[in-house]
């Protein structure tokens, strides 16, 4: 049961309730999502809530990064073994990772700029939407939350910040590594 039901006459919402969580447009810097994606592939996509493309971009850099001895590359090169980086370091797996990396960073900053007109298109067009769900495994609505409590909590157990914020396919897909 929602206290709101779509009726299509709004052309964009600025937020959805469900028993899986919340999502919701605000206005986000390209750049740091962009530098998130950089840091490790698909977390830029997380926080935009593109879960999937996230998730695959994740599951992806680990089985790349692993088949083409980066790290351990890496931690050759850091250490002057340079001849023993380049010697373990698997070419075919390494420009592979290159051209999706890249695309995973590009993605985020286009997707965010994206998601920003958006944001400022249903700001304008300020239509109501779904801020209550009542559902047979959940109740979820809409209230205002503290950032830092969603801190403090994540620092007691890894997760229990993102489920405070009812950002709940987060925390599950963030359990799976």
């Amino acid at each position: 049961m929602n206290n709101y039901t779509n009726d299509n006459t709004a052309r964009r919402y600025k937020a959805h309730v469900s028993i899986f969580g919340t999502t919701q447009l605000h206005l986000r810097n390209p750049y740091i999502i962009a530098w998130w994606s950089a840091a490790f592939p698909g977390f830029g996509h997380m926080i935009l809530s593109k879960y999937l493309r996230g998730f695959a971009l994740f599951i992806w850099e680990i089985v790349v990064n692993i088949e083409a001895n980066i790290n351990l590359s890496m931690i050759y090169s850091f250490q002057g073994h340079i001849d023993l980086a380049k010697e373990v370091l698997n070419p075919r797996w390494l420009l592979m990772y290159i051209p999706v990396y890249l695309f995973g960073i590009w993605d985020c900053y286009r997707t965010a700029v994206d998601m920003n007109r958006v944001y400022l298109l249903a700001e304008q067009e300020n239509h109501r939407f779904n801020s209550f769900s009542l559902g047979a495994l959940e109740i979820n609505y809409l209230d205002k939350r503290n950032p830092f409590l969603s801190i403090i909590w994540s620092l007691f157990i890894p997760r229990l910040g993102q489920l405070y914020i009812h950002k709940i396919l987060t925390a599950f897909l963030s359990s799976l590594d």
